[in-house]
């Protein structure tokens, strides 16, 4: 079994994700792209045997700030999945071995930790990776909800069927008022872009990690003819935007916002509405949604179910690679937290020693 750790400007990236069935969220420019908003390191690690192959992207991160006194901690540093839903990659003699899979995450874990790294969470992709985790531990696999997808296999007429009798009133009533969608150049409408988003996030109260500046927004442009935005326009304003993206016959629901006066009419409806007949016609197979907010089945997840019945489970990875420095780093971080290691690991974040307040 031969390893390989994989840098961003490494032929090998573009080769494996050349070789195997891949999403945007595979690709270097955009694994660049969250490495810059998160203030990590790119990488990937690529495993072959035979001709089975096994790929991973992640961003590295050290776990030197995480508390005050930094000269407590050893040299450590953990890995996460790029925002999204990237997990892993493999060919199909892959993914006809489960064995190999097993032997690759078994050697992914070796190579981390030779690399100080105590512990690396994985996003499944709810598509690519499907079934998975009927195959590997329990205690590494966690079900952490559903997301919802749209076959664009179906024909228009069963797509429509599988709507939501109250979604497809609302979409009918956009069409009646006279709102229209369409694809536009992104790098033409980003500022419009931005301010929808931003009255967006600021209306829900997103977190900080749901926030993305303008050099995010305009860094995504590297992301070429697969990066599309659709708007929603209504009596000459643009009532909803929303960011996708095509790869490999996946058609991903990424960003999207809508301004507080059309809340009332939900033209982001009508948008998605639109999207997956576009996606059709363009010979993708599916469409992806996603899911709620943390996988969880709440009002983001309902809004998203009524396009769809399909939905499939959202799977995290948690992989513990230095036990020994993972749990100094949660007893570390109970202290900080004036609580017991117990309760932190009953929170179930992971990893464990990046909690947040659980008082």
């Amino acid at each position: 079994m031969q390893t390989q750790i994989v840098e961003l400007n490494n032929s090998s990236w573009q080769q494996a994700i050349k070789d195997l069935r891949h999403d945007f969220y595979h690709l270097p420019e955009y694994v660049y792209l969250e490495s810059k908003r998160t203030n990590t390191i790119p990488e990937a690690v690529l495993i072959s045997e035979d001709n089975k192959q096994f790929f991973v992207p992640y961003l590295l991160r050290s776990c030197e700030n995480l508390f005050e006194d930094s000269q407590e901690i050893p040299e450590a540093y953990d890995v996460s999945s790029p925002y999204g839903y990237p997990g892993f990659l493999f060919n199909e003699a892959a993914a006809n071995s489960p064995k190999f899979i097993s032997s690759a995450i078994d050697n992914l874990k070796s190579v981390l930790a030779n690399k100080n790294v105590c512990s690396a969470f994985f996003r499944l992709h709810p598509i690519l990776n499907l079934g998975l985790n009927k195959f590997l531990p329990n205690k590494i696999c966690q079900l952490t909800g559903e997301t919802v997808s749209i076959n664009l296999e179906l024909s228009e007429e069963e797509i429509w069927r599988q709507t939501r009798n109250d979604h497809r009133n609302k979409i009918n009533w956009c069409k009646r008022a006279g709102m229209t969608s369409k694809m536009v150049s992104f790098q033409e409408y980003i500022h419009e872009f931005m301010d929808i988003y931003e009255e967006t996030m600021s209306r829900v109260g997103a977190v900080d990690s749901y926030y993305f500046d303008y050099e995010y927004f305009s860094e995504m442009l590297q992301l070429g003819d697969k990066l599309h935005l659709c708007i929603v326009e209504w009596e000459g304003e643009i009532a909803s935007a929303g960011l996708f993206t095509e790869c490999c016959g996946i058609v991903q629901f990424h960003l999207s916002g809508t301004k507080n006066k059309f809340l009332k009419q939900a033209p982001s409806k009508l948008m998605l509405d639109f999207v997956r007949y576009w996606g059709k016609e363009r010979g993708n197979k599916i469409f992806h949604l996603g899911g709620g907010l943390g996988g969880g089945k709440d009002s983001l997840y309902e809004f998203k179910s009524g396009f769809s019945k399909q939905n499939q489970p959202f799977v995290t990875i948690r992989l513990i690679t230095d036990e020994e420095k993972y749990n100094y780093l949660v007893q570390l971080r109970a202290k900080v937290l004036n609580t017991q290691v117990e309760e932190i690991i009953k929170s179930n974040f992971f990893p464990a020693y990046r909690s947040p307040n659980i008082r």
